[in-house]
């Protein structure tokens, strides 16, 4: 494989170690100064430091067929450092993905093409999830890496038998997630979790020197890592430390590399100022002789482009080597394999939501919803062995521990239980690349206060359109005695603002297991249950099957023929708001009670259907948490029943009776709003 002669005598003698696979990672520099240049826009740096690591990985060691790009058993690749994207495009460009075709590297950034700023996950094949928010991409990757195991303990290592490997850097490793990762992945250990860190000592301000000096090698050691340095440009030290890395079977494997960011740039190499800007066009120009490379802007030699798509075929033979060792299981593993793996519910789930939901007419109960929950739980992780259940330390309150998910996940055997410590924001991320691994539906459970440790998780599951379930409980100042730090009040609403998020507040049992049949069934969309630690009637009383939650809001109770107010109200709420009706309607007033358990639900619902659940009349809403947003259904925030502070430590009633949320207060607005 020609290649021309590096300039540098420094970057000479790196080519020197192992010639062909510079030249290789040669293209991945030109490509990523290119992009970034024409789009004026981006970073350069990482994708020409990483560039030799990314070329032996690819060439010698990445399980993956570029023609079958959503092979269930291939290695799942993670660039956590998501700025450094064209380095992960231009890999995909180089091997073959169809999709990602050179007008799309040249149109890096731009509006309409799938190359983004950072990668997106659904945007193109071979961004296994997004990243760009730091940390979150290594923590994500844990998940994929409980997945792979958890799969191979139920369907054997024949058909289940993949690495994930990441690639990070300072950043990852500085936010708290990072470190969150870090220490879950090496407790379980997660022996097919190879992360490649690329330690080049810059940061956006500087040298990592002004921030961060702490042994990285000593600290992975510390949470139970096999752990191996080496030359991050030198193609033969990290073909031995990834060949070493995968024959540690006991451990998550870190190799640490040393790197030069913008590796080749004469000028800016090794400085800041070459993290995220263009080279522009005279330093590609010094750089492109300085590392040898002598071919326009966006051109690849006919011999290399040739060579990388060879490397995108070689995993065809273990694909079509898997094909036929799943073609020879007996039909009901090939065909549970396949519907685990497809997202299809079983046969028997319709089924177990009846029963769970005729045993409720049939004998009503008075329960937390927190306590409906694992009611719910009971029978459907019974009936979906693909649901993997977790907390953040919180399961005796939570409640999210049940019978059929009562196996204890460990590093000596995956069971369907996942104790994540106190990392709510890693649990978060972990269930998301759960879920984006595939063959599981994942759940996790904390409080809802705990929520903001985990938001950024939470967004990137609604952001990349994944079905992760998050249960939060203890929902409100319901909570009594803990007191304001554990009481949320504003994270309802910031909740709500997230796109493409399910926000569900059951008010009772039968709002509780319809949620939970939300949930479960939308695979595109993340939902979050708020869920009460105080019980609650059930209120729904007259059977049917229809799931009514799933409208977001309806008429729960009428009083009287027409309507002179309307109280529309959430999860432990609504039982207040009933009683204030009863009130209201002895004092001669006919009075609608809307539960809405979702605001997300019914803001979907015909225009018609949401005037008249609504009506006319005038409205108040009831919920114990701050008032923002409810405008959008009632006239003033005067005519919220809620809260205006934060709480206060007391037993429940009395924190419902100081701060005014009482069928009173209600009564009183609606008598103010209605003059009657």
């Amino acid at each position: 494989m020609p290649l021309d002669s590096p300039k540098d005598p420094k970057i000479a003698a790196k080519a020197d170690l192992d010639p062909q696979n510079f030249a290789l990672a040669n293209c991945i520099r030109a490509l990523s100064i290119d992009a970034v240049n024409a789009a004026n826009s981006g970073h350069p740096g990482a994708p020409m430091g990483m560039a030799d690591a990314a070329t032996v990985l690819f060439r010698n060691h990445l399980k993956f067929d570029a023609k079958n790009p959503d092979w269930p058993d291939r290695d799942r690749f993670v660039l956590s450092n998501g700025h450094a994207s064209m380095l992960l495009y231009s890999l995909l460009h180089l091997t073959g993905y169809e999709d990602m075709t050179l007008e799309q590297v040249k149109n890096f950034r731009q509006w309409g093409s799938i190359t983004a700023g950072h990668p997106e996950y659904g945007h193109a094949k071979g961004i296994e999830t997004t990243t760009g928010p730091l940390g979150q991409g290594i923590a994500t990757a844990v998940g994929m890496a409980l997945a792979e195991r958890a799969l191979a303990a139920e369907f054997g290592d024949d058909l289940v038998d993949h690495h994930t490997y990441v690639f990070v850097g300072d950043g990852c490793l500085q936010e708290g997630i990072g470190q969150e990762a870090i220490s879950l992945a090496g407790h379980l250990g997660l022996g097919k979790m190879i992360v490649l860190y690329d330690d080049n000592d810059i940061t956006i301000d500087g040298p990592t020197s002004i921030s961060f000096s702490e042994d990285v090698a000593a600290r992975f050691q510390a949470c139970g890592w096999h752990v191996q340095k080496c030359d991050g440009h030198d193609g033969k030290a990290l073909d031995a430390a990834i060949t070493a890395a995968k024959a540690e079977t006991g451990k998550p494997s870190l190799i640490a590399m040393k790197t030069v960011i913008g590796f080749g740039s004469p000028n800016k190499a090794g400085t800041y100022s070459v993290h995220g800007s263009p080279l522009g066009r005279d330093e590609a120009a010094l750089t492109r002789e300085a590392i040898g490379w002598s071919h326009d802007p966006f051109v690849i030699p006919e011999d290399l482009l040739s060579e990388w798509r060879r490397i995108g075929t070689r995993g065809a033979t273990d694909r079509e080597a898997w094909e036929a060792r799943l073609a020879g299981k007996s039909a009901e593993v090939r065909d549970e394999f396949n519907r685990r793996l497809s997202g299809e519910l079983p046969k028997g789930y319709d089924a177990a939501v009846k029963a769970a939901r005729d045993a409720l007419f049939a004998e009503p109960k008075k329960a937390a919803t927190r306590k409906a929950s694992q009611m719910a739980l009971e029978p459907l992780t019974a009936a979906l062995p693909e649901m993997i259940g977790g907390s953040a330390d919180l399961t005796g309150s939570n409640l999210t521990r049940v019978k059929a998910v009562d196996s204890q996940y460990t590093r000596q055997a995956p069971g369907r239980y996942i104790g994540y410590g106190v990392r709510e924001f890693g649990m978060a991320a972990a269930m998301n690349g759960i879920n984006l691994h595939g063959g599981f539906i994942a759940y996790g459970g904390t409080f809802l206060v705990f929520s903001d440790y985990a938001r950024n998780a939470i967004r990137l599951s609604a952001l990349m359109g994944v079905g992760t379930i998050y249960v939060m409980t203890h929902d409100s100042i319901g909570l009594g005695e803990d007191g304001p730090t554990h009481q949320p009040i504003e994270h309802l609403a910031s909740l709500r603002a997230i796109p493409n998020l399910t926000v569900l507040r059951p008010a009772d049992t039968v709002e509780t297991l319809e949620a939970w049949d939300i949930a479960i069934r939308n695979r595109n969309v993340p939902s979050l249950l708020a869920l009460s630690r105080q019980d609650v009637p059930q209120l729904r009383l007259e059977a049917g099957d229809e799931n009514l939650t799933a409208r977001g809001a309806y008429v729960l109770r009428q009083f009287g023929e027409g309507r002179d107010v309307t109280l529309i109200a959430t999860g432990t709420e609504v039982q207040l708001a009933v009683q204030a009706a009863e009130a209201l309607h002895e004092g001669g007033l006919n009075v609608a009670v809307v539960s809405m358990p979702s605001w997300e639900l019914f803001d979907a619902q015909p225009e018609e259907y949401r005037k008249a659940t609504l009506g006319d009349a005038p409205r108040i809403a009831v919920e114990a948490a701050g008032k923002f947003g409810w405008t959008r259904y009632v006239a003033s925030e005067d005519d919220v029943i809620g809260m205006t502070g934060f709480g206060a430590s007391a037993p429940i009633d009395r924190l419902y009776q100081e701060f005014g949320i009482t069928a009173d207060a209600i009564v009183a607005r609606a008598k103010a709003l209605t003059g009657k």
